[in-house]
């Protein structure tokens, strides 16, 4: 993956932007440090940034509000940082321009791997074939996703994804429709097309087969998630 861009590295805590530039340097990306969200803005209109990670609690400028102001201007993926890891939280910094969260402490490889994710979905998915492909009734984009309804094919930021045929019909069923709950018994009945009294077992072993090959973190999912006593979704992006 070719990328001309730098990596922003936001944080107040010198230590952990230090950390985190380093691990970055050692995987061959070229980074440039900023302490609070004043100085990010000033980073990202003096420098060529083609990625930002950014912490929440900072002084000066929260990275939330800076990061609103970013997405007046840039169209860069944005990773917030936090320790605070409640879904709310999530919840509200996706919401406010956040394309990935990560809670601190952080798992160095997973920190890498959506670098790497977020960086090839904005390099390669963000183009003007893209662009053109969100008008298409036969794929279905969601984020990093894409399910071509001919092909029959998943990818995950531009690879694509084996699925075994009932994996393929579970995930159609999800992204077809986005943020919608499905009880186990329904996601049986619409892919078995029988009756799933008791399937849960069944359905819950599919579903956890497909989030490791289309998640970054199977047990930290950005993309499908379970509705604890309801069902499954697929989260809408």
């Amino acid at each position: 993956m070719k990328n001309d861009g730098k990596i922003l590295v936001v944080d107040d805590d010198q230590t952990i932007v230090y950390a985190i530039c380093r691990l970055l340097e050692i995987e061959g990306f070229e980074t440039i440090q900023a302490f609070d969200g004043l100085d990010a803005l000033d980073k990202v209109v003096s420098e060529n940034v083609s990625l930002i990670l950014i912490d929440v609690m900072m002084p000066k400028l929260d990275g939330l509000s800076a990061m609103m102001q970013i997405r007046q201007k840039k169209n860069i993926p944005i990773i917030v940082l936090s320790a605070k890891s409640e879904n709310s939280d999530k919840v509200l910094g996706l919401s406010m321009g956040a394309d990935d969260y990560i809670t601190k402490p952080y798992n160095p490889a997973e920190l890498v791997a959506r670098v790497r994710s977020n960086l090839r979905r904005y390099l390669v998915l963000g183009s003007a074939q893209n662009e053109q492909e969100l008008n298409n009734e036969n794929i279905i984009i969601n984020s990093g996703l894409r399910l071509d309804l001919e092909s029959k094919q998943l990818s995950v930021d531009g690879e694509i994804i084996k699925l075994t045929a009932t994996e393929y019909k579970i995930t159609e069923l999800l992204m077809k429709n986005p943020g919608k709950v499905f009880s186990a018994d329904e996601i049986y009945r619409e892919v078995w097309n029988e009756e799933g009294y008791g399937a849960d077992n069944t359905v819950m072993v599919h579903i956890r087969h497909i989030r490791e090959k289309v998640e970054i973190n199977p047990k930290d999912p950005k993309y499908i998630k379970v509705v604890w006593g309801i069902g499954y979704k697929i989260e809408a992006y």
